[in-house]
């Protein structure tokens, strides 16, 4: 049963040294690979740790999730053993949403709370609006409207192959993105970093900024250039402004509180 696949935390560089680890998030199909060589312009310190769902990559005939309440119970269960570290949350677009439900989770079962977190590429889901329903669409309609709204990495349009590899997990992520409901509660108490493209006609500023709305700690907006997938195509700039970001964090280090319980629901 999907309910009891696991998620796989996928460390690039394992670093039994690092102050801090960064747990990163895909977009809807994408796989751990995405973040394979981040930990090269990253702190030293600071040990990158990929999120590896169902359905892609090595885990490519596990089925996926479909709704996020049991990604999020599945996440919460694959992390657990990983949050004996202070830790920051970084997700892209789908990956972002994913990113913040665990957060809120951790904070409802008193958990370890993140040092902070990271939202690309991705609409605080207190603007969020109706979304058009994809995931049922037939391939060729599915990928058109996909390259219409948001565009697609060039590495999955080059090859056919890959695009009938990957379909199955896309439409899984977009169910959950598509089925996805906005519960309002209390903020989140680490700060928020949001991250947008200029030319991304589908996450706008302004929906950006709501994610301020999102915390009680401070909250910044920091756009680069290009559209949905900026990920790729504005990589090294990102990593800048995120190594950046990092490097003032590990310098607080002592003073985070990580209240860490013995369990987690």
């Amino acid at each position: 049963m999907v309910q009891m696949s696991k998620v796989g935390i996928i460390r690039p560089r394992v670093n039994h040294s690092a102050k801090l680890r960064l747990f990163c998030f895909p977009y809807a199909g994408g796989g751990s690979s995405i973040f394979h060589r981040w930990p090269e312009q990253l702190p030293s310190a600071v040990e990158v740790c990929s999120i590896q769902l169902p359905g892609r990559e090595s885990r490519i005939r596990t089925p996926s999730f479909r709704m996020m309440g049991p990604l999020i119970e599945a996440v919460t269960r694959s992390i657990s053993p990983y949050l004996d570290k202070p830790f920051a949350l970084f997700g892209h677009s789908l990956g972002a949403l994913v990113a913040f439900e665990l957060a809120r989770k951790l904070e409802t079962f008193h958990g370890p709370r993140p040092a902070a977190f990271f939202a690309s590429a991705a609409d605080a889901p207190n603007t969020r609006r109706s979304v058009p329903i994809l995931h049922g669409l037939p391939d060729d309609e599915l990928m058109k409207k996909l390259l219409a709204l948001y565009g697609t990495p060039h590495e999955v349009i080059q090859h056919a192959e890959v695009v009938q590899l990957l379909l199955p997990a896309i439409r899984a992520d977009l169910h959950v993105f598509e089925t996805y409901t906005y519960e309002p509660g209390l903020p989140i108490r680490c700060p928020i970093w949001a991250f947008g493209g200029t030319q991304d006609e589908q996450v706008r500023s302004w929906a950006l900024e709501g994610w301020r709305k999102e915390t009680t700690a401070s909250f910044s907006l920091t756009m680069f250039t290009g559209d949905h997938f900026f990920l790729l195509s504005a990589r090294s700039q990102l990593l800048k402004v995120l190594r950046a970001n990092l490097d003032s964090m590990l310098q607080s280090i002592p003073q985070i509180d990580m209240h860490r319980p013995e369990h987690i629901g």
